[in-house]
């Protein structure tokens, strides 16, 4: 104990360093659980839009993707429009959204910013589209 105190006297830049590092990371890593939304498998997220028709579904992919096929009922907002049109949800706060992307891993700051704008259901599309395709779920190309 007594070398890792010279240590520390001897290192204070190096410690300080480290300590701010630990510290940066404690508050990203508590920053995602907290805006990571609950994750739903593909069929549980095919139950949640049964049993709730009014279900906002966003999809956060490019419009290209979009057209290539979705989740039926699904609104195409692109993550990089995202931001300036959460305002224009706002009627649809109290109800369950889903949000998907490709691979469920970019939906992150869409969810942030829908619990931001005082939405209390969102939930994730673990695997995003891709998972959705595997369990062999349909995809609309309609509007």
């Amino acid at each position: 104990m007594e070398q890792l105190s010279e240590f520390v006297l001897n290192n204070l830049l190096l410690f300080a360093a480290l300590v701010v590092v630990l510290v940066m990371l404690i508050k990203a890593e508590l920053e995602h659980q907290a805006n990571k939304g609950s994750y739903l498998s593909p069929s549980m997220a095919t139950r949640l839009i049964n049993n709730h028709s009014d279900a906002l579904i966003l999809d956060v992919r490019t419009a290209a993707d979009y057209k290539n096929g979705h989740i039926k009922g699904a609104k195409n907002i692109p993550l990089g429009d995202f931001a300036g049109s959460v305002d224009k949800l706002a009627a649809d706060k109290d109800k369950p959204v889903l949000v998907y992307c490709n691979s469920g891993n970019t939906v992150t700051r869409a969810i942030k910013l829908l619990k931001k704008a005082g939405f209390q259901q969102v939930n994730n599309l673990d695997g995003g589209i891709a998972a959705w395709k595997e369990a062999n779920m349909p995809l609309s190309k309609k509007k």
